[in-house]
């Protein structure tokens, strides 16, 4: 009895080392993702948010090693509500975390202000939707975007107001959020390169429902396109709004819009090729049987349809990992040159980035509603 007695706590010892080792043999990589998950644009929050979900899920099914040993992945999701001083505190909450890299956030106006509380930590952080180009100008090495920025988005709608719509006087709403602002004054200069008159410039926020006042003033220079600066929550209501007062102006607006959301917010306000709006970003050709796979996939697995950047987002994780693998290490300051000069072919399309952190070639999608449904138009660089 004595000799067994003793035997068992060094059986216990035993099994406690191979436990051990087998621990030591799996490193846990936390990667930080950060979205409105609540307030009017938690819809496009979520969708951000699954798609990291589904690329964080996918990669434990594969079982990934990185510097010789096998990696669970840990989804470390945080809501910043839109709201600039919530945003910063979830980037100081993902840095405390010590998260081995960040995806995020989902608005210029949370993503700009969180870069700097990143940046002094030495976290890599990629955006899968901000598009002010002041994100990417601040000098800072660790971040990044997967989409085109304003320049290109408002840019292009501007032109596309003149060359396709044949517009010769436009009315411009912006929120004065960073991304609505932004978007909204490089409109402006591309309808201007093509002799668009600007009529009229009104301004609103981001929570307002009533938009008598400015629709009102904007009705009288009865303009042919009315262009918005902003996200689907305010559009589909000034849509409704707009139809009250009689405005047949078209109504344009950049990626903040351009979701399936917006014909339900709209509702029997939106006439058919009424709406046109640009993602910041789109496949061409050779992509579209990929994102087609992922929207299925994306279905299957949420029950929900894709938004707008859950492709992005899922594509973000994977070019971060995949600079973690060529690195032999999940270290942000290990893997953030491999990072930097990553090449790699993702759902939506080939990431590369330039020296400021944009994506290079960024290409941008057109859509109009048809019926309630967002239908394509073109995709163009």
């Amino acid at each position: 009895m004595q000799f067994k007695t003793k035997m068992i706590p060094l059986a216990g010892a035993i099994a406690f080392a191979f436990a051990g080792a087998a621990s030591a043999q799996e490193q846990v990589v936390k990667i930080g993702h950060v979205g409105p998950i609540s307030g009017a644009i938690a819809h496009l929050g979520k969708d951000n948010e699954n798609g990291a979900r589904m690329a964080i899920d996918e990669l434990n099914a594969k079982g990934v090693t990185i510097g010789g040993k096998k990696v669970k992945f840990e989804l470390l999701a945080e809501d910043d509500g839109a709201d600039p001083k919530q945003g910063t505190a979830a980037a100081q909450k993902l840095v405390d975390a010590k998260v081995n890299g960040v995806i995020g956030h989902l608005n210029s106006g949370t993503t700009i202000p969180a870069s700097k509380i990143y940046h002094d930590a030495g976290i890599p952080q990629i955006s899968p939707s901000a598009t002010n180009p002041k994100y990417t100008q601040q000098g800072f090495k660790g971040a990044f975007r997967v989409v085109a920025n304003d320049g290109q988005l408002g840019g292009t709608l501007g032109r596309y107001s003149a060359e396709k719509l044949g517009a010769k006087s436009v009315a411009v709403i912006d929120d004065r959020t960073a991304y609505g602002q932004g978007v909204a004054e490089e409109f402006i200069k591309g309808a201007k390169s093509k002799g668009v008159q600007v009529v009229a410039q009104q301004y609103t926020n981001d929570k307002a429902t009533d938009f008598n006042a400015i629709l009102t003033a904007i009705k009288a220079k009865n303009p042919d396109v009315v262009f918005f600066g902003g996200m689907d929550a305010v559009a589909g209501p000034m849509l409704r709004q707009m139809k009250a007062l009689g405005i047949n102006a078209k109504f344009m607006g950049g990626d903040g819009i351009c979701s399936e959301q917006l014909a339900k917010l709209a509702g029997d306000a939106m006439g058919d090729g009424q709406v046109v709006c640009a993602e910041a970003g789109g496949v061409e050709e050779a992509q579209k049987k990929g994102m087609e796979d992922f929207r299925a996939a994306f279905k299957k697995k949420f029950n929900a349809d894709v938004q707008i950047y859950a492709p992005y987002v899922y594509d973000a994780v994977m070019v971060m990992v995949e600079a973690m693998k060529k690195a032999n290490s999940a270290e942000p300051a290990k893997y953030l040159p491999e990072l930097a000069k990553i090449n790699y072919k993702g759902v939506t399309g080939n990431i590369a980035f330039d020296a400021k952190g944009d994506i290079k070639d960024g290409t941008l999608t057109l859509y109009t509603y048809k019926g309630g449904q967002r239908q394509q138009l073109a995709v163009t660089k």
